[in-house]
C-alpha cells in the first residue's frame, strides 16, 4: 500500500480527512482545488501521469504555437498580393520548432501548475490511481477519508473502429506535436476543430496533406462556413474527401494505405503517415464508476446535472470527462461551479448559452450562441445574415477576404442568438457578440454600436446591419 502521508509538493494530512477530494490535475482539476482552497477548505488532488493535463501538455499550447509558425510561413509566402512585394518561407528546421514548443510547454505547465501547488498549503497532492468504492473512494488501494469528490479525470483521443486501425502505427493529436520529423504525406481521419487545424499546419510546412471524414468538415458548424472552409483548405493544396464511409487500413511497405468508399466507389489512399482525429472520449476506464453507483452517459462521460452533481450524493464531476463542452476554459469554469457547490450548497448553475468556441485555421473560425438550425429546433422563428468579408473594409486592407459572418436571430423580437465568423482575428472578435447575446441585445442595438474603423470586429456591425440594409450601399463608418 502507498503512505498517504508522502507527497513531492505539500504533504498530505496525517489522519487522512479532508473536506474536497479531486481526481484529476489537469485544468479543471486546478481550478477546483483554487477555489476550494480560497474557501480555506482541506483539499487532496490526485494526480495521475504529467501534472497539467492536456491542454498545457498536449493540447492548446503546443498546437497553437506550431499553428503559428504555420502561419508565418503562409504570409511570408502569399506576401505578393501586395505589389511590389516578394517574400519565401520554408521550414528549414523542424527539430528546432518542436524544441521552442517543447520549452514553451515546459515552462508554463511549471509556472501555471507545479509552481502553483506550494502556494495553496491547504492543498494535498497525491500522484497515484483513484478508484471508487461502495464506501467512498481510494488511492492506490488505500481509502481516502473525504466529505466530498469531484471527478475531474479528462479526456483522451478516440480512436475509431476501422477494420485493421489495431495493427496500424497510428499518430494521435497527442504524439503529432512529438514528430522528430516532418512526414512526405500524411492522411487526417476526421474533420473536426482538432483534423482541420492540424492539416493545415502540416500543409503549410510542405507535408502532402489529406483530411478524410464521414460527414462534412466541422460537422457543428453553420453549412456556410463548413463550405467555406473546406474551400480555403482545398485552395491551399489540401485534399478534402468527406461525407464517405471507411472499409479499412492496413500497413504497407512504404507507409500505410486506406480504403475508403466514396460515392459508392472505392478509393486507396497511400500515405506515409495517418493520424487520428475523430474526438476525444471521457477517462471514465479505470475509476470504477459502477461501484461508486455514478451514473454514465451513452457517450461515455460521467452524468451531471446544472449544478455539476452526479447520480451519487456528494460526488461532483467537471471538464473533460463529463463529455460536455470540452474546451479548457469551460473546463476550469465547470470545475469551479463544482467546488463551490460542493462545499457551499448547490447554489451555482453552470451555464454555456454564451459559450465562445473558436477553432485556429486559418482564417479562424468562431462561434457563440445558436446555429440556425439548432435555433429553430428549439422552437425560435429564425431570421439571419450572411456577409461576405468583402464588405469589410480591414479584410480589404489586408487583401485577405476570406471568409464570412453569419448572425442569428429571433425574427419576432430582433434578439441575437447566435454568431458565426470565419475570418482572420475571427477568435478575437466573437468576444463581441458573447457579450451581446449574454445581454440580450438585438441586431439593432449591436448594429448601434460604435466600433472602431478597419477592424475586423467591424463585421460584427456590418452583420447585424445587413438583417435591414445593404451594406454594400454604407460609405465608410457610415450607419
Amino acid at each position: 500500500m502507498t503512505d498517504l502521508s508522502q507527497s513531492s509538493f505539500n504533504p498530505v494530512k496525517p489522519d487522512g480527512r479532508y473536506d474536497l477530494t479531486i481526481i484529476g490535475a489537469g485544468s479543471a482539476g486546478f481550478s477546483a482545488a483554487i477555489t476550494a482552497a480560497e474557501q480555506g477548505a482541506q483539499v487532496a488532488l490526485v494526480g495521475n501521469g504529467t501534472i497539467g493535463g492536456t491542454c498545457v501538455n498536449f493540447g492548446c499550447v503546443p498546437s497553437k504555437t506550431l499553428i503559428r509558425a504555420a502561419e508565418a510561413l503562409h504570409h511570408a509566402n502569399t506576401a505578393s498580393r501586395f505589389h511590389g512585394i516578394h517574400a519565401e518561407g520554408r521550414v528549414v528546421d523542424w527539430k528546432a520548432m518542436i524544441a521552442q514548443k517543447d520549452e514553451l510547454v515546459g515552462e508554463l505547465r511549471q509556472s501555471k501548475y507545479l509552481d502553483l501547488l506550494p502556494a495553496y498549503s491547504n492543498v494535498g497532492y497525491i500522484d497515484g490511481l483513484a478508484r471508487f468504492t461502495a464506501e467512498g473512494v481510494t488511492v492506490n488501494g488505500d481509502s481516502l477519508k473525504t466529505d466530498k469528490i469531484i471527478i475531474a479525470a479528462g479526456s483522451r483521443p478516440a480512436v475509431p473502429n476501422i477494420p485493421g486501425i489495431e495493427n496500424v502505427p497510428y499518430l494521435t493529436s497527442t504524439t503529432a506535436f512529438e514528430l522528430e520529423e516532418l512526414p512526405l504525406s500524411i492522411v487526417i481521419i476526421g474533420g473536426g476543430y482538432i483534423g482541420c487545424e492540424i492539416a493545415q499546419m502540416l500543409s503549410r510546412c510542405g507535408v502532402d496533406t489529406i483530411i478524410v471524414t464521414r460527414n462534412r468538415l466541422l460537422p457543428e458548424a453553420e453549412p456556410e462556413i463548413s463550405d467555406a472552409l473546406a474551400d480555403i483548405l482545398r485552395d491551399e493544396g489540401i485534399t478534402v474527401y468527406d461525407g464517405l464511409s471507411y472499409k479499412k487500413i492496413s500497413k504497407t511497405g512504404l507507409g500505410i494505405e486506406l480504403n475508403v468508399l466514396v460515392n459508392g466507389v472505392d478509393l486507396f489512399i497511400s500515405t506515409e503517415k495517418v493520424l487520428l482525429t475523430t474526438g476525444r472520449v471521457p477517462n471514465t476506464g479505470g475509476l470504477d464508476l459502477e461501484l461508486g453507483n455514478i451514473g454514465i452517459t451513452n457517450r461515455g462521460g460521467v452524468t451531471i446535472d446544472d449544478r455539476m452533481r452526479t447520480s451519487r450524493t456528494g460526488v461532483y464531476a467537471a471538464g473533460d470527462v463529463t463529455g460536455n463542452d470540452q474546451f479548457v476554459y469551460m473546463a476550469a469554469y465547470g470545475a469551479k461551479i463544482a467546488a463551490e457547490n460542493a462545499l457551499n450548497g448547490d447554489s451555482r448553475r453552470y451555464d454555456n448559452s454564451a459559450m465562445p468556441a473558436v477553432v485556429f485555421t486559418d482564417p479562424q473560425v468562431a462561434s457563440v450562441g445558436f446555429t440556425e438550425a439548432g435555433a429553430i429546433a428549439s422552437g425560435y422563428n429564425v431570421i439571419t445574415s450572411v456577409l461576405s468579408l468583402k464588405h469589410v473594409p480591414r479584410a480589404l486592407a489586408a487583401r485577405d477576404t476570406r471568409g464570412l459572418i453569419k448572425l442569428v436571430a429571433n425574427a419576432e423580437t430582433k434578439q441575437l442568438l447566435g454568431a458565426h465568423i470565419l475570418a482572420p482575428e475571427g477568435a478575437d472578435s466573437i468576444q463581441t457578440a458573447a457579450l451581446a447575446i449574454r445581454n440580450k441585445m438585438t441586431f439593432v442595438e449591436l448594429g448601434d454600436i460604435i466600433f472602431p474603423y478597419l477592424t475586423t470586429v467591424e463585421g460584427l456591425k456590418l452583420a447585424a446591419q445587413t438583417f435591414e440594409k445593404d451594406v454594400s450601399k454604407l460609405s465608410c463608418c457610415a450607419g
